[in-house]
């Protein structure tokens, strides 16, 4: 634990900081037309109920539940400063059940940050320091459907229909940062996350939660440079920990950037092989080539001893503006993890850009075959919107299916459905959101996992656009 002086010099730097971050962002132009703002990435104006939505195709009557998606919907914003993963969180939901769209709502996260700026009144629970925004993922754990974001704040517990009851610490439990990626092992129901906050840049931690949904393990893994940890996957015996150049940068925070990391060429990209079972001083470092991961496909041990890991891999990030991630764009890796020789090696599956790789979550943590993934712009500086398709690897056989949206339509993130728990690996459905931007609608599209090439097999109907976001699940009846 670091010593009172420790915390009281921390607190000052920090309020200094915050003091000539306030300044300096007066002295940026207000008006300026900010790439996560404008166009398709405009926020919505308001909470919206529709029942009965229009479906064309069909929904398979076995899907009971709701696909929630959250991302950020920033209320009033400014421009100066702005960054895409600071905007306030709202969750959009679809209602499935026998064949019918039984509605579509959209909520805000209801955090204190939120209602400071004139919008709706902040949720009751405990907090985590007063920046609470949540944005990043929505998903089930224990019963409870859960709000999450990385670097710091507790997650939001939503009711039924996706309306903020309260934030968690899990009855008391967490006291630690939490994130927006923890992932169950499917074989002991335990989830785990590696989690960071920006305030503290020399440690970083590993958080076990039960099936039950109680805090089983808090754990500090010393780090250097504070560096930002979007991720982690598992195996069998190692929580996976990506120490990559991504860092927090002090100058950025203090020129007023609400998002304040960046690519540091002097920080060593590494990779943790952390023992599920025993200390923290057992990990095992091994070096990678310079790159940032934000997202994993999956992750599992071989017989002899080394790692596999499937991953979208950028050479750099956060290097070439402020506005949103940027960097020169990624492909679908494979990397070989070697303990023994305390090195990675990186090689392409598929060199053409994609992101937000998904699974049969039921194989996470295992060998498996199948992984579904979108297509990304090509360009280095975008905002993360672009005509394009979304892809299925065979990692058994090496083919790769796509299906193109088509003219105007822009997909997120498709999600993976098993038809029924004992059903094999893919056999199930897609599920996902596509922009019109020439009718500034939206579509949930659902297809046959195997088979997305002859495109979806249902439709439903959002009268809107639902602004580009970042992670949704399936929260089953």
């Amino acid at each position: 634990m670091p010593s009172q002086t420790e915390v009281n010099i921390r607190k000052a730097v920090t309020k200094m900081l915050n003091t000539s971050a306030a300044i300096n962002r007066q002295f940026r132009n207000p008006f300026r037309k900010h790439m996560f703002l404008t166009g398709v990435h405009a926020p919505m104006l308001e909470e919206l109920t529709l029942d009965d939505l229009k479906v064309t195709g069909e929904i398979p009557a076995a899907l009971s539940g709701k696909y929630a998606r959250i991302g950020p919907n920033p209320f009033n914003p400014d421009p100066r400063g702005h960054h895409w993963f600071v905007g306030d969180g709202m969750v959009h939901g679809i209602r499935l059940s026998n064949g019918r769209a039984e509605w579509y709502h959209n909520r805000y996260i209801k955090a204190g940050t939120l209602e400071r700026k004139g919008g709706p009144k902040a949720a009751g629970g405990p907090r985590r320091g007063a920046r609470d925004t949540v944005n990043t993922n929505i998903l089930k754990l224990a019963d409870k459907t859960l709000a999450l974001v990385e670097s710091g704040p507790f997650p939001f517990e939503l009711d039924e229909n996706l309306d903020t009851t309260e934030s968690t610490n899990f009855g008391g439990k967490l006291t630690a940062p939490f994130t927006a990626h923890p992932h169950e092992d499917p074989k002991t129901g335990e989830w785990h996350a590696i989690t960071y906050e920006s305030e503290t840049q020399d440690k970083v931690w590993h958080v076990v939660i039960n099936r039950e949904g109680e805090v089983t393990s808090e754990r500090t893994i010393p780090v250097q440079d504070g560096p930002s940890i979007h991720e982690c996957c598992l195996t069998d015996d190692f929580v996976i920990v990506f120490d990559l150049p991504v860092t927090i940068s002090l100058a950025a925070l203090a020129q007023g950037y609400h998002f304040p990391y960046r690519w540091n060429d002097n920080h060593k990209a590494r990779i943790g092989l952390l023992p599920r079972q025993g200390e923290v001083s057992d990990i095992v470092w091994c070096d990678v080539d310079p790159c940032y991961v934000f997202h994993v496909a999956n992750s599992f041990q071989n017989p002899d001893g080394t790692v596999t890991i499937d991953c979208c891999a950028y050479e750099s990030m956060f290097a070439h503006g402020p506005d949103g991630p940027n960097g020169v764009p990624c492909g679908f890796e494979r990397w070989h993890v070697d303990p023994s020789a305390q090195k990675v090696t990186r090689n392409t599956l598929d060199a053409s850009p994609q992101e937000f790789p998904r699974i049969d979550e039921r194989y996470f943590g295992q060998r498996y075959r199948h992984t579904w993934i979108m297509g990304q712009p090509s360009e280095t500086v975008s905002n993360f919107v672009a005509e394009n398709k979304l892809y299925h690897h065979d990692l058994e056989t090496g083919e790769r299916k796509h299906f193109s949206f088509g003219a105007n339509m822009i997909g997120g993130e498709f999600i993976f459905i098993a038809r029924e728990p004992s059903a094999p690996e893919g056999d199930g459905w897609l599920m996902g959101l596509v922009i019109d931007a020439k009718t500034q609608t939206t579509q949930l599209q659902i297809f046959n996992a195997l088979n997305i090439e002859t495109g979806p097999i249902g439709r439903v109907h959002i009268p809107h656009r639902i602004p580009p976001g970042f992670h949704g699940n399936w929260i089953p009846d």
